[in-house]
This record gives structure tokens, C-alpha cells and sequence, in this order.
């Protein structure tokens, strides 16, 4: 007796799907991994200068992280980043962004900050233009918000290239003003950018630079860095360098430089902040402030001289005792101001000047000693 047999319902569930949607899925995956492979060139950035200690891992959490604060995650919530591969030996990455769009986005954090380097981030040697152009942006979103994570947009141009300086470890009270007269010591700047909070206006404590000698690059670098400044060590270098280790060939250089700067260092390092009083030494004696008369023309004399430089609002300059005993601060002129700026002007302005034959010398002298009437510093 012949029959047919048909088959239950549930024997072969994978072999003819129930539903429409099963059969768009089955469908669409060998299309969504060809179409992954075809945009994986214009999803990837190469991310160079990379630390010795960088992984995979916390390249991708840092990736996310700062793709995430500027905005730059447009393809909807979760991570940006899909991949990582890292080269140990050459200290750089691949990083694989989830869409073509978030990839061009991450082009803009070019020179950003990562374990205490500057990182290059740049399109990798595969990427095709052309195509890409078909697939989604090639450029960053123009207002992604940059000044999150420290960036400044369009701040390349000028200070872009290989002898580009990355000064990082600067104390918060340097003043842009003093960093450059740091950094001017070796010679005029082509290009510099202290990079600032955007809501404070405060320096995050590293800047970027390039001289117009491109001759005293690695001079500059090996004068300054290593500078201790309060709390902080200046870390400066090439911002393509990272933290590898000058060539051989550059180490007497290196060395030479060291040494021709030492003192300029040294000084620099030491230099006070200004405060509202500045201290003239070797300015009077002691006998020319024994006789009132002669006295009282020496305290107009510097109260006129001061004036010049800002808004005077004090001189005091001490006396010997009523029986001629020495007191402390004789010898010295005090002149403080109504601000820092006045007083910093009279400081550069009376350093080295001669008074009665004698070079004075012209310090900052702290607010509160000078308060409590204490000339003895």
C-alpha cells in the first residue's frame, strides 16, 4: 500500500520560516556583512603615537568616551566603536566606528590627549575618497563640541606638521603670557595654542606650539622638558613623538642644549609670582635716611618714579632708630600698588636702574609680610 507522509508541524522549523519577518532576516544578513566589509575602509581611523600601555580595551573606552562628550555619536545610542587592532611594536591602532558618518566625526580629534600623549588620528592607507563620498559625510560634523575634551576646532592649520610641540604639565596660575615668554626664549613663535575650558575659560594645563626656526625644535624640547614648576613637571616634546626615546644621534644635541639653558631654567623656575609690592634694593643708605629733610626728598622722589608705572598707593621706606640703631628693612624702598599689573611694569621698569651710583634690584614682596609691617624679608 503506498502513501504519502506529511510532515508535522515543528521537524524542520529553520527549513521554510513561519513568518515574513524570518525571511527578511535570513535574507538581509548576507547583504548587511557585505555591505559592512565594503564601508569597513571609510569606518576605520588609524590612531597613531599611541603609550606602551594603550590596549584595545582602553583605546575603545577612551574612543567612545570622547565620541560620546562631543556629540559625535550620530547613529543612535550605545558605543561608537565596533573594533580595535593594535600594533605594539609600531604604537598605533585601527579603530573600527560603527558607521561612516561617527568616522568622520572622529577625524576631528586629531592631536587629542590620550594616556598623556598627544594621538595623530588620521583616515588609514586604504580609504578611498571617491567611495567614500557615495556612502555618507567626509568631513566632521562642524558642530560637534570640541572644547569638551580640550580640542579647538580648526586649531591644525598653522600648527600642524612634524615639529609641531606638545607642552604639557603647565601649572593653572602660568599665565599664557609667562608660558610664551618660556617658550620665546629659544626664538619667536610661528604658532601657539593654549589649549582652555570652554565654560571657565581656565587653561587645561597643556598647549600646543611650532617655531619659526624649525631648527631649535628639539633644542626647545630638551631645554624645558623635565622643568619643575611648583607641583608640576613640564612634559615637553614633539607631539608626533609620543613617548619614545630621542635617536641616538640626537642625544648630544640633546645633551648640549641641556646645558646651554640650565641657568635660563633654573632662573625661570624660580621666578616669584607678582604680588601688589615690589622691594627695591640698593636704592638708599643708611646715613642718607638719618636727616629728616633729606629723608622726606627721597620719599617724594620715589613716590614720583612710582607713579609712572601704575596706581601708587603706598611707599614706605624704613628708618634707622632715634639713636641711629639699625632697623629691619633699612636700605630698602617699598612701593605697593592698587594691582599686579602696575607693580609687575615697575619691577621690569626699575631692575638694574641706577640711583645714586648704585643698580637696583627690584623684587616682589609678599602682600601679607608687607601688611603686618614686617620689611625684614
Amino acid at each position: 500500500m503506498t502513501g504519502t507522509t506529511s510532515a508535522s508541524p515543528g521537524m524542520f522549523p529553520n527549513m521554510f520560516p513561519s513568518t515574513p519577518g524570518q525571511l527578511s532576516a535570513l535574507s538581509l544578513m548576507p547583504y548587511q556583512a557585505m555591505t559592512q566589509q565594503a564601508t569597513r575602509h571609510a569606518r576605520r581611523v588609524y590612531v597613531g603615537g599611541l603609550s606602551p600601555t594603550a590596549n584595545e580595551q582602553s583605546v575603545a573606552a577612551f574612543f567612545n568616551q570622547v565620541m560620546a562628550a562631543i556629540g559625535g555619536n550620530t547613529a543612535g545610542p550605545g558605543d561608537a566603536v565596533v573594533n580595535v587592532y593594535i600594533n605594539h611594536e609600531k604604537m598605533f591602532a585601527f579603530v573600527e566606528m560603527r558607521s561612516v558618518e561617527e568616522a568622520s566625526n572622529a577625524m576631528a580629534l586629531d592631536g587629542i590627549i590620550f594616556e598623556g600623549a598627544p594621538v595623530k588620528v588620521r583616515r588609514p592607507t586604504d580609504y578611498n575618497p571617491a567611495l567614500a563620498a557615495t556612502l555618507g559625510p567626509s568631513q566632521p560634523n562642524p558642530n560637534l563640541n570640541l572644547a569638551a575634551v580640550g580640542l579647538t576646532p580648526g586649531s591644525g592649520g598653522v600648527l600642524e606638521g612634524p615639529d609641531r610641540i606638545f607642552v604639557g604639565g603647565i601649572p593653572h596660575f602660568l599665565t599664557e603670557e609667562k608660558i610664551r615668554e618660556l617658550l620665546e626664549m629659544f626664538g619667536p613663535l610661528r604658532g601657539f595654542n593654549l589649549v582652555k575650558d570652554r565654560e571657565t575659560g581656565n587653561s587645561k594645563g597643556y598647549a600646543f606650539c611650532i617655531y619659526q626656526d624649525l631648527a631649535v625644535t628639539d633644542i626647545a624640547c630638551a631645554a624645558l622638558n623635565g622643568i619643575k614648576m611648583g607641583d608640576k613637571t613640564l612634559t615637553v616634546r614633539r607631539a608626533n613623538q609620543g613617548l619614545t626615546q630621542p635617536r641616538p644621534e640626537q642625544e648630544n644635541l640633546l645633551l648640549q642644549a641641556q646645558q646651554q639653558v640650565a641657568l635660563q631654567k633654573l632662573a625661570f623656575q624660580m621666578a616669584p609670582l607678582p604680588t601688589k609690592v615690589v622691594c627695591l634694593k640698593q636704592v638708599v643708605s643708611e646715613d642718607e635716611l638719618k636727616n629728616d629733610e633729606e629723608f622726606e626728598d627721597i620719599v617724594e622722589d620715589m613716590r614720583c618714579e612710582g607713579e609712572k608705572y601704575g596706581k601708587l598707593v603706598n611707599v614706605i621706606i624704613p628708618r634707622p632708630g632715634p639713636n641711629g640703631e639699625s632697623s629691619p628693612g633699612v636700605g630698602k624702598v617699598f612701593l605697593e600698588y592698587a594691582d599686579t599689573e602696575g607693580s609687575t611694569k615697575a619691577r621690569q621698569g626699575m631692575n638694574g636702574r641706577k640711583f645714586g651710583g648704585r643698580e637696583v634690584v627690584a623684587i616682589f614682596y609678599p602682600e601679607s609680610k608687607f601688611a603686618q609691617g614686617e620689611y625684614d624679608g
